[in-house]
């Protein structure tokens, strides 16, 4: 199973993945991280999308048993990607209030505006892609995340994003229609 969070704080992804992962074997639900206390039963593996976690941080943060479970659920070797609004949540803080603390990282907002295309080649194996794959994506978003420990992604005009075995995480919005490989590889991930 595939959870993929929802409600007010993350808003943003393509419909297109869903109906990827249904395609690939996977049965998907949703969750939202800000009312859910658990993950939902079975889950296999965590989609984080884009959103506004940004908004609504405190309620977030307020959210200490799931936060905790979703460190368990990386720990335990559970699948997660996180696109931008993920990314903030798996932070360590974002805006000063305790995020799920699996990266160890600073998320805060900025009155800059990053918006743009990127082109971009992983820089090592995840759940999602391969060392040396391309990709074209875009980013959205005023925050900044700081220390960048891990670099997945290298960007032809800058930027980077976090990945361990098990977790991938960056700014960086992939359609997956475009490569519908990733749907495939993920469900993978997760049996």
């Amino acid at each position: 199973m595939v959870a993929i969070a929802g409600g007010a704080a993350f808003t943003f992804g393509y419909v297109e993945q869903v109906e990827l992962l249904i395609a690939a074997g996977a049965e998907v639900v949703t969750f939202d991280p800000v009312r859910d206390e658990d993950l939902p039963e079975g889950t296999r593996g965590v989609i984080l999308p884009g959103g506004f976690p940004e908004v609504y941080a405190s309620e977030l943060s307020a959210n200490e048993r799931l936060r905790a479970r979703m460190a368990e659920f990386v720990a335990s070797g559970g699948a997660v990607v996180a696109e931008c609004a993920g990314l903030l949540y798996l932070s360590r803080e974002l805006d000063d209030h305790p995020m799920c603390g699996i990266l160890d990282a600073k998320a805060e907002m900025t009155g800059r505006l990053t918006l743009g295309y990127r082109d971009a080649v992983a820089v090592q194996d995840s759940v999602l892609t391969r060392a040396g794959e391309r990709y074209r994506g875009h980013e959205f978003h005023r925050t900044v995340c700081t220390p960048p420990d891990n670099p997945v992604w290298r960007w032809i005009d800058g930027g980077d994003g976090y990945a361990s075995d098990r977790v991938l995480a960056s700014y960086l919005h992939l359609h997956w229609a475009g490569s519908p490989v990733l749907a495939a590889r993920f469900v993978g991930e997760c049996r």
